[in-house]
């Protein structure tokens, strides 16, 4: 069997769905006994019931660095701070040969937000082991992102059941 060529696999949009999407991948790779690693960035790690059941499968480590929603004109200090903590974990966890599967949640987010230089995220997808994968969720994913990964895929919001003034709810947005 060929040598296993590790993937930089791109979930961005404004539509639902571009972690949803990620959990299925690492559903999938935990039935093959893959080690996996999630690495939450903005997400505090609370409330999220698709982290919880992730969290249970075989494989999977989630690690939350976010201090959870940034509400306008408050002070992101603290959650520059976190974004920076969680970007240190990445980049040694990436280095360290230790994962077949890495999910940078929310990574778009922190670099769209200042928090994370996306010219330092592309020198990670550049320095990477040849076989690890790697899956970068979040809206406005960087163009120099997008053209180093392997598959990008960007969800489209068409329609919403919110639009016609139907709530989140449980088991379908949380």
């Amino acid at each position: 069997m060929a040598e296993r060529k590790g993937l930089v696999m791109v979930n961005t949009g404004d539509g639902k769905g571009k972690t949803t999407a990620a959990l299925g991948l690492v559903l999938r790779a935990s039935g093959y006994g893959w080690r996996i690693l999630i690495i939450q960035f903005i997400k505090s790690g609370k409330g999220y019931s698709e982290f919880e059941a992730a969290g249970k499968l075989p494989g999977v480590e989630i690690r939350a660095t976010g201090q959870g929603l940034i509400r306008p004109g408050a002070d992101r200090t603290s959650h520059r701070e976190a974004a920076r903590q969680g970007w240190e974990m990445a980049r040694d966890e990436v280095a360290s040969g230790r994962w077949d599967l890495i999910v940078l949640d929310e990574i778009n987010i922190a670099m769209r937000m200042g928090f994370v230089d996306p010219d330092e995220v592309a020198q990670l997808i550049k320095d990477k082991p040849p076989s690890l994968h790697l899956v970068l969720t979040g809206r406005d994913c960087p163009e120099k992102i997008m053209d180093l990964a392997d598959m990008v895929t960007v969800m489209e919001a068409r329609k919403h059941h919110a639009d016609n003034g139907v709530a989140a709810q449980k088991g379908v947005e949380f």
